[in-house]
Order: C-alpha cells, then sequence, then structure tokens
C-alpha cells in the first residue's frame, strides 16, 4: 500500500527552485546544473522534468537529502527542515540558459 511508484507529479511540483550557491555556480563549467526538488521525486522524474523544461538531454542525476539547520531563539532550538538537492549532468553541447542570465 506505500507503493509509490504510481505517483504522477507535474512537473512545476518536481523542480522548485534553483540552487545559486558558488560552488554550483563552479559546477556549470562542467555542465552541472543544481536545483531544489519534490522530496518524493525519484532519478526518472527529475531527468524528465529537466528535459521537458528546458528542452535539453540529461546525462545523469544525482540527488542528496540536505538536513535542516538548528538555530536558537532565545530558549529555543529550532530546526529548519530538510531539503532534497538534484545535481543535474546534461550531454555535451546542451546549456541551460536559464543560468546564464542569472
Amino acid at each position: 500500500m506505500g507503493d509509490k511508484k504510481g505517483l504522477k507529479m507535474h512537473l512545476h511540483e518536481i523542480l522548485l527552485r534553483p540552487v545559486i550557491t558558488e560552488k554550483a555556480t563552479s559546477l556549470q563549467e562542467q555542465n552541472k546544473y543544481a536545483f531544489e526538488v519534490a522530496r518524493e521525486a525519484n532519478k526518472p522524474q527529475i531527468k524528465q522534468a529537466v528535459e521537458k523544461a528546458f528542452k535539453v538531454k540529461v546525462a545523469k542525476v544525482n540527488v542528496m537529502t540536505a538536513p535542516g539547520k538548528t538555530k536558537r531563539m532565545g530558549r529555543r532550538q529550532v530546526t529548519s527542515p530538510s531539503w532534497r538537492k538534484a545535481i543535474v549532468d546534461l550531454e555535451p553541447g546542451y546549456k541551460i540558459g536559464f543560468f546564464e542570465s542569472v
């Protein structure tokens, strides 16, 4: 019953936002791009979403879960929620123009 194989997600539900950090920007030289993705999304869904959204060919997808950070607010300790990041490696010759303009 807990099988998520039949879970259908729309394109805008899978790719939440691009990750624009110093490290992610340096990865663009190697034709790799970083996105924050939905927790439920799997590698084939992420690959399909990037290919449809940016009209490129994806060679490989690496996914990791970034743990939430703990911060102190007075006496309390508050933890921000964990989030999921995907590093998408494109086929040679393809680029995502969205990142070039940022």
